[in-house]
């Protein structure tokens, strides 16, 4: 009888041998979803990037009004007639010094 449970034991073990670890086994198929959900999740962030570039590029060989920003923005052109003026923020006061410490108390000092 042991023979036999023992033996029957391990058909099991050799039928459930390719079933998980096997060449299209459950962790092999774990894994290839696991890849397929991270490239579509790729796959879509480079479509909105590239929906972006192709309005830029409509928007750039239509109208002027990209090539004006463009020009404002990164190479501080401006019109004729008008008068670029730019705010600066006053630096953060920072102390290389460390602060003095309190002065002593003048009634312990008396004590």
């Amino acid at each position: 009888m042991r023979l036999i449970t023992l033996l029957l034991f391990l058909v099991l073990l050799a039928i459930q041998y390719p079933l998980w670890l096997g060449k299209g086994g459950w962790l092999r198929v774990w894994e290839l979803d696991k890849q397929v959900t991270e490239q579509t999740a790729h796959n879509e962030s480079l479509k909105r990037r590239n929906a972006k570039l192709e309005g830029e590029v409509l928007d750039l060989q239509d109208g002027t009004g990209a090539v004006e920003e463009r020009a404002r923005y990164e190479l501080g052109m401006v019109r004729d007639g008008e008068v670029f003026i730019q705010f600066v923020a006053p630096a953060p006061k920072v102390s290389a010094t460390p602060p003095l410490p309190p002065p002593p108390n003048s009634a312990a000092a008396t004590r």
